[in-house]
């Protein structure tokens, strides 16, 4: 079976940091506020691919360098390209970048956006495919792809943002490509917590809290949560059968069982 170690992975086009099982990933141009590439966009698709497979790697926080997230797609090393591309290259390009999200869906890790100052466009996406969003008050978030000519549906956002904020509010704002506040980003429940402090600090606490408990099983929890979309009830119910089950017959499982009984707290190790 195909296994995987992230200890010494270099990231070319980002900045990449294992410690305790979480990596951290950083966005790294802050002179232009983190903007995307080609190359990012392929290297992130990669990495979240490659994750699957990781044997040290329980989740990843996402941030950006600088004090801003992410500006989205540069727009000389993109926009300007995509201009003069013909229809199979944007199409080979537009399915690259909604391959990115696809990984970040799929792989079993949570994973976390640290949100400070600009978080737009593409930036914008890559804090809603992630799992928890945690903010600063200085944090603006946009789907400007209609501030560029664009149609605000771009790598899932029509799918994703309204299951976060609600069908209005994510219409709203694919349609006028306006900044969502931090104060209405925690209010509309895009943000799951704004914060005073260093934000990196906080989603690396809120991980480590989380890789705690039993892994493999979140990773199954975000299975079921990204699957059930397109499920009935029934099916879902059936699903969750089987997904629990399957959780039931992990050590995990056993010792949190065997930890209730002695009144201790439960070691868990993801398997």
């Amino acid at each position: 079976m195909k296994q995987m170690s992230f200890t010494d992975y270099q990231g070319e086009h980002f900045l990449w940091q294992l410690k305790d099982g979480i990596g951290q990933l950083t966005l790294n141009r802050p002179d232009r506020k983190n903007p995307l590439t080609f190359d990012s966009y392929g290297e992130m698709r990669d990495l979240f691919r490659d994750l699957a497979y990781a044997t040290d790697v329980h989740a990843v926080v996402i941030e950006g360098a600088g004090g801003n997230f992410s500006s989205g797609g540069d727009v000389h090393e993109i926009i300007g390209p995509l201009v003069e591309m013909n229809m199979v290259d944007l199409m080979r390009f537009t399915r690259m970048t909604g391959d990115v999200v696809k990984a970040m869906r799929a792989c079993p890790q949570i994973v976390i956006a640290a949100v400070d100052g600009v978080c737009a466009g593409a930036g914008a996406i890559l804090a809603m495919a992630s799992d928890l969003r945690y903010g600063t008050p200085n944090a603006k978030t946009a789907f400007l792809f209609t501030r560029v000519g664009l149609a605000g549906c771009d790598m899932g956002s029509c799918a994703i943002l309204p299951r976060i904020i609600g069908q209005g509010r994510a219409s709203e704002l694919l349609f006028s490509g306006r900044n969502m506040s931090a104060q209405e980003g925690e209010r509309w429940g895009w943000f799951n917590e704004l914060t005073e402090i260093d934000v990196t600090e906080l989603a690396i606490e809120r991980a480590n809290r989380l890789i705690s408990g039993p892994t493999f099983a979140h990773g199954m929890t975000k299975t079921m949560l990204n699957q059930e979309w397109c499920m009935t009830l029934d099916q879902a119910i059936e699903s969750e059968a089987q997904a629990q089950a399957i959780c039931m017959q992990t050590e995990d499982f056993k010792r949190a069982y065997k930890a209730f009984v002695a009144k201790e707290s439960p070691g868990f190790s993801g398997n």
